[in-house]
């Protein structure tokens, strides 16, 4: 489980570098670089627990595994967007744009590694 998940890891954070330089080019400056960094920050977290909880599930049940990880990941998105402008001061279009871009991007890498 834990060769899996440092492999995710580091898949995803590969990934998600990769995602930021290109929405780098898409939302510049500084504004769009924080937002940006905040969401790639917030996803690899989100992704990490979802990617271990998916591990604990798939000896078991590994759609319940993949269906946890889904609620995290649109419960994570949807408290994201609740607090990202007034609390963050993120621009929300860059910070919601951004986090579901390298949430969808990790998590298709999953079945890949899964078994690994």
């Amino acid at each position: 489980m834990i060769r899996a998940t440092v492999l995710y890891l580091l898949v995803a954070v590969i990934l998600t570098v990769a995602a930021g330089w290109v929405l780098l080019l898409v939302y510049p400056g500084a504004v769009g670089q924080k937002a940006i960094v905040t969401s790639a920050l917030v996803a690899l977290a989100i992704q990490l627990v979802a990617f271990v909880l998916l591990q604990l599930f798939k000896t078991r049940n590994v759609m319940a595994g993949w269906g946890l990880g889904a609620l995290l990941r649109f419960g994570g998105l949807g408290v994201y967007a609740a607090i990202a402008r007034n609390v963050l001061g993120l621009d929300m279009n860059t910070a919601l744009v951004s986090l579901a871009c390298f949430l969808f991007l990790s998590m298709l890498i999953e079945p890949l590694l899964v078994n690994v």
